[in-house]
């Protein structure tokens, strides 16, 4: 679990300094310059990703059940990140009306997705990997909004067309999660 933590401090940690502090952000990023701060951003959420799916999986070799939930959870859960793929395809499609109504429909989309996951799952790394997750996405989610609200930003009108096109990405990204990539990566087949 060490690594699994330490992995989710530096990762969530690094998705939240403009949560925390906005005004250090901007000044930063313009200090060093866009390139060299995404640089470094990547290389420090990489190191803590990697950490994270390290930590994971010797978390997983020796699982401590806190809870076995239903199959009807794990329904539930196929169901909510179906709507997670589309949220996240939102985030990405241009001109959808997803976007246009929700403003940040990554972070909810992070939200649903890892909810979803907390559901299906009861052992003690899944709950402080999606739990994690889900808060630092909850807090996400707010501090978008309150910027948008301080700046009085509007997102463009969405097309009924974009938005097809972001159903269909999302609803195409989950089908290949749920029945072939989320087997081979994690080695659980979310339908059985």
């Amino acid at each position: 679990m060490t690594y699994l933590i330490l992995g989710l401090i530096i990762f969530l940690g690094a998705h939240s300094v403009r949560i925390v502090n906005e005004g250090w952000y901007a000044q930063s990023r313009a200090r060093i310059g866009e390139m060299l701060w995404k640089g470094l951003y990547s290389v420090v959420s990489l190191i803590g990703l990697g950490l994270i799916v390290w930590g994971f999986g010797l978390a997983r070799q020796h699982p401590v059940q806190l809870w076995s939930p239903p199959l009807a959870m794990r329904h539930l859960g196929s169901l909510l990140t179906l709507i997670s793929f589309v949220l996240l395809a939102a985030a990405y499609v241009p001109g959808n009306i997803i976007k246009e109504r929700i403003g940040h429909p990554m972070a909810l989309g992070v939200q649903v997705w890892a909810l979803a996951h907390l559901l299906a799952n009861g052992n003690i790394a899944h709950v402080t990997l999606f739990g994690s997750f889900l808060l630092w996405a909850i807090f996400d989610f707010g501090a978008a909004h309150r910027r948008d609200r301080n700046s009085d930003a509007h997102y463009p009108g969405g097309t009924a067309g974009a938005t097809g096109i972001t159903v269909a990405l999302g609803v195409g990204a989950w089908v290949a999660v749920t029945l072939w990539l989320h087997g081979i990566l994690i080695g659980v087949r979310p339908l059985g």
